[in-house]
């Protein structure tokens, strides 16, 4: 059988106001079922705070450990947006004005007052680097080999999404179904791990809940192969059924 290579991304969540809970994040969600759809998998994220050396560090051990690593936050005008001194540091370049991007900020700010050394900094980019377009709020992305820097902001951070999509290298996309039963997970666990084990090309998940004063679970099935992932979903509803269990298609 040819092993297929998995394909993996890391994410680094960047900024203070994340880890203080004044901010919640909504990228780690949007940026996993992007990636997904790229046939890539999120398999890390991290929360870092505003600080150069702790991003440098993360950048560095994630980038190595995943085939393409993400970051999100700290790329806009203030002092404590430091993401692209932190990534260039941790690669070992310099800091440097993109012309483009100058040239993109400068036409968008052209009747906002113009571009100030604030907004400048929004045109600074580690050595070498390339741009994500960014048609909402002018200021780009920044890809630096398989590393891709972009906006906290959520709906810019989806634009700058938007632009890479059908551009990185990946496999197959991820594919689920989900069954449900009312029953306690630990019922039921040995069963899961027989039925993984039996179908190496799927994964499984339980889901505990407790609702209407019970206790039940939803078991997600996931694979890249539509027919495994089928005669796996099959396999677990008959031994869940042999054991006595009422199945949920679709979930509880």
């Amino acid at each position: 059988m040819e092993i297929k290579k998995i394909w993996k991304a890391g994410l680094i969540v960047i900024g203070d106001e994340i880890l203080s809970g004044r901010t919640q994040d909504k990228n780690v969600v949007a940026l996993a079922k992007w990636l997904n759809v790229q046939g890539i998998r999120l398999s890390e994220v991290r929360i870092v705070p505003d600080i150069l050396e702790h991003i440098a560090e993360a950048v560095n051990e994630v980038r190595v450990a995943t085939d393409y690593l993400f970051t999100t936050g700290g790329i806009g005008p203030t002092h404590d947006d430091i993401t692209v001194d932190a990534v260039s540091a941790a690669l070992g370049v310099d800091v440097v004005v993109h012309p483009r991007a100058r040239a993109v900020l400068e036409s968008y700010y052209g009747d906002k007052g113009g571009l100030t050394e604030a907004r400048l900094r929004m045109a600074r980019v580690p050595d070498g680097a390339e741009l994500i377009e960014n048609r909402m709020s002018g200021a780009p992305g920044i890809r630096h080999g398989n590393i891709f820097i972009m906006a906290g902001i959520p709906n810019i951070a989806a634009q700058m999404m938007d632009a890479l999509t059908g551009q990185l290298e990946g496999g197959d996309p991820v594919i689920s179904d989900t069954i449900g039963c009312w029953t306690a997970e630990s019922e039921v666990a040995d069963i899961l791990g027989s039925v993984e084990k039996a179908h190496p090309g799927c994964q499984i998940g339980s889901y505990p809940f407790f609702r209407e004063g019970k206790v039940g679970a939803n078991f997600v099935v996931r694979s890249t192969d539509a027919a495994q992932l089928a005669t796996c979903v099959a396999g677990l509803t008959s031994a869940l059924e042999d054991h006595g269990q009422q199945v949920t298609a679709g979930g509880i």
